[in-house]
């Protein structure tokens, strides 16, 4: 079967690459930041030369080979989190759509924009600034001649982590898109209204549930963590200080159980009783991950809880089970030696298997019948 061509931009350590796997063939990647540029060429083979490290609003559409199928961003979430500074798309990092988007628009001018282009991001993204960012980036793109719907898909449908995001998939009006592709209506939980003006160039997308089932979260755990070190009996009371009652109580819950149980830990700012911000540490155990965070902005680590025989450990989670979260095998994928590195780099990433899911019931469909209308428009200009 002949591959499809496509674009990464914003790529990271190269996880929308590997969700997609062996039916596509990247024309092109960019990343700003050396580290990960690094992380990526040692993945995909120094010989790769399709790399370009450099800010986006610096590329060219002559830095861009041939006529992709698909470009795929991940651009920079800091700006539409709801744990950011909630600029929005006028913000520094947030604000890198824009230039991306200016060159989709003159690769269009070149005749040759891509069939099919996801944008990846926060949830967020559809409140910022009240809704107005997402309107606009669904006007800017509607308006460029693609028709674009929205999926909000969660990790844990697939790995133990909490993470939704979304995926905005836009296709070139003059794509056919297979009826199958389709849906009728708004996917269960979709809460926003779409804007009238977007009306006619919405798409529902259709898209099954997985059927392979999630992994417990124990399973990705290390017995034996590389990188990181169990707390000392100090750190974790200190640890433990930090909760409310109602977290100190699941973890009571968890002693008694009198089996060995894994729960994990952010340390978060509160407001107390008295109004004043005070640091809590908030414990889960229902068998899932919160979601991987960049340790940026006052964010901190996730911590590994383990009850063992009535006795409570704690450590960071590993570089290693960072990287299962994220659906990556860390026997195969140079994880950076730095802990800090590593540990941005896979809270910044993107979830293998929910892109390969995409991949399989979505963008390869819309990729085939891309590769098909251009066939067809070659042979009549012949």
């Amino acid at each position: 079967m002949p591959k499809f061509d496509w674009y990464e931009f914003f790529a990271g350590g190269g996880m929308a690459r590997l969700g997609l796997g062996r039916f596509w063939r990247c024309l092109l990647a960019n990343e700003w930041r050396p580290e990960k540029a690094a992380t990526y060429v040692e993945r995909f083979g120094s010989d790769k030369r399709e790399l370009i490290v450099s800010d986006v609003a610096d590329l060219h559409p002559g830095d861009l080979p041939g006529h992709a199928h698909l470009a795929w961003a991940s651009f920079p979430c800091q700006d539409l989190s709801l744990a950011g500074p909630g600029a929005g798309l006028t913000g520094r990092r947030s604000g890198a759509f824009l230039p991306f988007w200016d060159l989709m628009e003159r690769l269009a001018g070149e005749g040759r924009p891509p069939w099919i282009v996801v944008l990846e991001n926060v949830v967020g993204t559809l409140t910022s600034r009240g809704g107005a960012d997402f309107a606009n980036l669904m006007h800017t793109i509607c308006g460029s001649g693609y028709r674009a719907g929205a999926l909000v898909i969660d990790a844990a449908q697939f790995l133990p982590q909490s993470r939704p995001r979304l995926f905005i998939i836009a296709v070139r009006k003059e794509l056919p898109i297979p009826e199958r592709l389709r849906s009728d209506a708004a996917p269960p939980g979709w809460r926003r209204p779409i804007p009238p003006a977007l009306a006619a160039d919405w798409v529902w997308w259709e898209l099954p549930d997985p059927d392979a089932l999630v992994p417990p979260l124990s399973s990705l755990i290390e017995d034996r963590p590389l990188g990181v070190r169990w707390h000392t009996p100090q750190q974790t009371a200190r640890l433990l200080s930090l909760m409310s009652a109602r977290n100190l109580q699941k973890v009571v819950e968890a002693q008694a159980a009198g089996v060995r149980t894994i729960g994990t830990v952010y340390r978060r700012m509160r407001t107390g009783p008295d109004g004043r911000r005070i640091q809590r540490a908030e414990v889960r155990f229902d068998g899932v991950a919160g979601c991987l965070r960049t340790p940026a902005g006052g964010s901190s680590r996730q911590i590994v809880l383990e009850i063992l025989n009535g006795n409570v450990h704690s450590r960071l989670l590993s570089a290693g089970e960072a990287a299962r979260l994220m659906g990556v095998d860390p026997e195969r994928y140079p994880i950076p030696q730095s802990y800090s590195e590593a540990y941005h780099l896979f809270g910044d990433g993107v979830v293998v298997p929910v892109v390969a899911h995409l991949e399989r019931h979505i963008l390869r469909p819309l990729a085939r019948a891309a590769a098909l209308l251009g066939a067809q428009a070659l042979q009549l200009a012949i």
